[in-house]
C-alpha cells in the first residue's frame, strides 16, 4: 500500500473512532464548560440547546478526516462554516458573552486533542504523517468553527449596537420634533393672547373716549370671554403637559351631556348665522370623564363653527356594536374641509390618530397601531381664513382634544373631503377597568 494512500486508511479510522465516541466527546464537553466558572449561561440551557449545531460540525469534521480529494474536503469545510455562523447565532441569541463562545470552543478542541491522544496512545504503529495530518484537519476544524461562530456572534453584536443607536437617534429626532411643535404652539398661543389683548385695549380706548355703547360693550365682552377661553385652554395644557390631569371615571348619561352643551352653544351658533343640531339616541348610559368628554366636544364644535361660514354643525353619539363595547361622538361642519398639500405639527399627529381609530375599527379592539404612511396628513391651519370673533387658539384647543383623548383611552379620527366639511370622530370605551 502506498504511503499516501495508507495515511487515508488511518484518517478514515480516525473518522470511524470519533464516531463511536461522538456521545462521550459531547458528554466530556458539557461537563468541562458547566465546570467553567466562566461561562455561566450554558447553566440555563436544555442538552439539546447546548449541542446546537456541534454534532453536525462533528460530521462535516468525519467528513473532512474520510475526504481522498480536494472537492470532498472544501465541501466539508463549507459545510463547518455554515454551522459555524448558525451556532454563533444561536449563542447570541441565547444571551452568550463573546468570551463564553470562545471558552466553548477551546473545550471542545480540548475534548478532541484528548480522543487523538487516547487513538494514537492505543495505536502505537500509527503513521507519523497520519498523525500529523490527523491533526491538521481537526486543527483547521476548530479554528474555522471558533472564528466563524465568534465571528457571526460579533457581527449580530455589532447590528445589535446599530440598531440601538438607530432607535435612539430616532426617538432624540421625535423628542426634538415635539419640543419644536411644542414650542410653535405656545408661540401661535401666545400670538392669539396679544390679538385678544389687543382688541380689548383698543376697545377700552374707545370707550373711555366716547362712552359705553352697547355695540362696543358686546365686542369687549367677546374679547374678554376669548381671552377667558384661551386662558383656560392654556391652563389645562400645561397641566396636561406635566402630567396633572387625571381622569374622573364615573357613570353618567352621555345624551344628556352632549345634549345640554350643544343648548349651551346654540346662541354663538345663532351669532355667526349657523345652525348647531345634535341627533342620537335620547339616553345613552357610559362610564367617563363627563367634564374631559365635554371639553372635548366643546373644543370640536367651537373649531367648527370658527371655520363655517355658511351652514352649521351636527353633533352626534351611538353606541357602536362590537366585541368591545365602545361609544361615539362626531361633530361634523359645512365648511371648507383642510387642504391635504401641507402638515402641521396637530394635523400629523391627528392623522396618526384617525389611522389608529380604523385599525380599532378593522380589528374590534380599542387600541390599533398608527401605520407609517407618508402621504402628508390634512393640516388644521390651511383652511380659507379664519373669520373673525368666536374664539381665537383653535391649533390649542384641538392640541388638548387629541391630549384629552389619549388620557380617556379614546381614538379620535378625522375626515376631511375637500370642500366637503369636516367630521372629527371620538370613540371612547363605555366601561373603564376598575382601580
Amino acid at each position: 500500500m502506498k504511503p499516501e494512500e495508507a495515511v487515508h486508511v488511518e484518517l478514515a479510522a480516525l473518522a470511524s473512532h470519533l464516531q463511536s465516541r461522538r456521545t462521550a466527546i459531547l458528554t466530556a464537553w458539557s461537563r468541562m464548560i458547566r465546570l467553567d466558572p466562566d461561562v455561566t449561561t450554558a447553566e440555563t440551557l436544555s442538552r439539546v440547546q447546548f449541542y446546537d449545531h456541534i454534532p453536525a460540525m462533528l460530521d462535516s469534521l468525519e467528513r473532512r478526516l474520510r475526504a481522498t480529494h480536494a472537492r470532498d474536503g472544501l465541501q466539508a469545510e463549507r459545510e463547518e462554516t455554515d454551522n459555524a455562523e448558525d451556532h454563533g447565532l444561536q449563542r447570541w441569541q441565547q444571551g452568550y458573552a463573546d468570551h463564553e463562545v470562545m471558552r466553548e470552543w477551546i473545550a471542545l478542541n480540548e475534548c478532541l486533542a484528548n480522543e487523538i491522544e487516547h487513538y494514537a496512545g492505543a495505536r502505537p504503529t500509527i503513521a507519523a504523517a497520519a498523525l500529523c495530518e490527523a491533526w491538521r484537519r481537526v486543527s483547521e476544524f476548530s479554528l474555522t468553527g471558533m472564528s466563524e461562530s465568534v465571528a457571526q456572534y460579533e457581527r449580530m453584536q455589532r447590528s445589535e449596537a446599530a440598531a440601538r443607536v438607530s432607535a435612539l437617534e430616532a426617538a432624540a429626532a421625535q423628542l426634538g420634533e415635539l419640543e419644536r411643535q411644542r414650542a410653535e404652539a405656545w408661540r401661535e398661543a401666545a400670538h392669539d393672547l396679544r390679538g385678544n389683548l389687543s382688541i380689548v385695549e383698543n376697545v377700552a380706548q374707545v370707550l373711555r373716549m366716547q362712552g359705553p355703547s352697547e355695540k362696543w360693550l358686546r365686542i369687549l365682552g367677546r374679547g374678554v370671554a376669548s381671552l377667558n377661553s384661551l386662558l383656560d385652554d392654556l391652563t389645562t395644557q400645561a397641566r396636561l403637559d406635566a402630567g396633572h390631569e387625571t381622569r374622573e371615571v364615573h357613570p353618567f348619561d352621555a345624551a344628556a351631556a352632549l345634549s345640554e352643551l350643544c343648548a349651551n352653544l346654540e346662541p354663538v351658533a345663532a351669532d355667526r348665522g349657523l345652525f348647531l343640531k345634535c341627533e342620537g339616541p335620547p339616553r345613552l348610559e357610559v362610564e367617563g370623564d363627563r367634564v374631559k368628554i365635554c371639553r372635548i366636544a366643546q373644543n370640536l364644535v367651537l373649531n367648527a363653527l370658527a371655520y363655517t361660514k355658511h351652514g352649521g354643525v351636527k353633533v352626534t353619539w351611538e353606541e357602536v356594536a362590537g366585541t368591545t363595547r365602545r361609544w361615539t361622538m362626531c361633530v361634523q361642519d359645512t365648511g371648507p374641509g383642510l387642504a391635504g398639500n401641507a402638515a402641521s405639527a396637530l394635523s400629523v399627529a391627528l392623522d396618526a390618530a384617525t389611522r389608529e381609530g380604523q385599525a380599532v375599527e378593522r380589528e374590534g379592539a380599542m387600541r390599533g397601531d398608527p401605520s407609517a404612511d407618508p402621504t402628508p396628513a390634512p393640516t388644521l391651519t390651511s383652511r380659507s381664513e379664519r373669520p373673525p370673533g368666536l374664539k381665537t387658539g383653535e391649533g390649542i384647543g384641538l392640541s388638548i382634544v387629541k391630549r384629552l383623548c389619549e388620557l380617556l383611552d379614546a381614538t379620535i379620527e378625522l375626515h376631511t373631503p375637500p370642500g366637503a366639511g369636516t367630521t372629527f370622530r371620538v370613540t371612547f370605551p363605555v366601561h373603564y377597568p376598575k382601580g
